[in-house]
């Protein structure tokens, strides 16, 4: 160890999230578990391809009509 070496710094966020982890320790799991509910999902390839090929391009001002 070095002479002028200091302690490890840890913010109070840091020692927070420490502290509640080991209050809580299946949070990490429920998080995984909340994120894979919402956000991980299996994504179709194809229909996506056909969403983007059906896709009309819009106009620069939306409330111009052709008829007038």
């Amino acid at each position: 160890m070095h002479i002028f070496r200091r302690p490890d710094y840890q913010s109070e966020i840091t020692q927070f999230i420490e502290q509640l982890k080991a209050e809580k320790p299946n949070l990490e799991a429920r998080q995984l578990a909340g994120r894979a509910l919402l956000w991980d999902k299996n994504v179709d390839r194809s229909a996506w391809a056909e969403y983007r090929q059906a896709q009309v391009p819009q106009k620069p001002y939306v409330y111009l009509t052709d008829n007038g």
